[in-house]
C-alpha cells in the first residue's frame, strides 16, 4: 500500500463513514489538533530515556496517547455510534482526576502563575498544554455545528487533561529539584 494516493491534491479529504471535506473544515481541525497534541506527548516522552520522566508517568502519559488516538477517531467520523467508536467516558476523566490529586500531593501551593520552562520535559508539557487547549477550543468550534453529535465527555476529558499536563510540568520540575519561574507583572 502506497503512503500517497493523490486524492488529497485537490485539498479534500475522506472522512470516515462519511463524504469528502476541504482539508481546513472543522472536522478535520478539531481531531488534527487532537493528532497534534498526541505527538507532543510523544516529544514529552521521549524524555522518558533521558531521565526526566519517572516510569509511572511514562505510563501514564502512554494510556493518555492511547485514549487520544480514540479520541480522534471519533472526530473523525461524522457518525461515530455507526461504528462504536466512543470510547471516552466518566472513566477516563475520573482517572485524569486521580493522577492530578496524586501529582498535587507532592507539589506547594500555587500562589502565582507559572512560567513554562525549567527543565525541558516540563517546557514540553506546557507547548503539550497549549495544543491542548487549542484542541479543547476546536472540538466546542465542532460541537457547536448543525447536526454534529460531539459526546460532551470529549470535552470535558480535553479539559481535565489540559489540567494534568500543567500539574505535571510542576511534577516534574519539581522532581528534578528545579525551582519554578513565576510570572511577575513588567514594570
Amino acid at each position: 500500500m502506497k503512503i500517497y494516493t493523490r486524492t488529497g491534491d485537490s485539498g479534500s479529504t475522506g472522512v470516515f463513514g462519511g463524504p469528502r471535506v476541504p482539508k481546513d473544515d472543522i472536522r478535520i481541525e478539531a481531531y488534527g489538533t487532537v493528532d497534534e497534541l498526541n505527538a507532543a506527548i510523544g516529544c514529552v516522552r521521549v524524555d522518558a530515556n533521558s531521565g526526566d520522566l519517572e516510569s509511572m508517568v511514562d505510563q501514564q502519559l502512554d494510556q493518555i496517547q492511547r485514549e487520544l488516538f480514540s479520541i480522534g477517531a471519533e472526530l473523525a467520523t461524522p457518525v461515530p455510534d455507526d461504528f462504536d467508536l466512543r470510547v471516552i467516558d466518566q472513566v477516563h476523566i475520573g482517572q485524569l482526576e486521580q493522577w492530578i490529586d496524586l501529582l498535587e500531593e507532592s507539589l506547594p501551593p500555587l500562589k502565582q502563575f507559572v512560567l513554562p520552562g525549567v527543565v525541558p520535559a516540563a517546557a514540553k508539557l506546557h507547548l503539550a498544554r497549549a495544543i491542548c487547549r487549542r484542541a479543547e477550543r476546536r472540538v466546542i468550534t465542532l460541537s457547536r455545528q448543525s447536526g454534529v453529535d460531539v459526546s460532551n465527555a470529549l470535552i470535558i476529558y480535553l479539559n481535565r487533561l489540559s489540567d494534568y499536563l500543567f500539574v505535571l510540568s510542576r511534577y516534574v520540575n519539581v522532581k528534578a529539584g528545579a525551582e519554578e519561574r513565576h510570572w511577575t507583572r513588567p514594570s
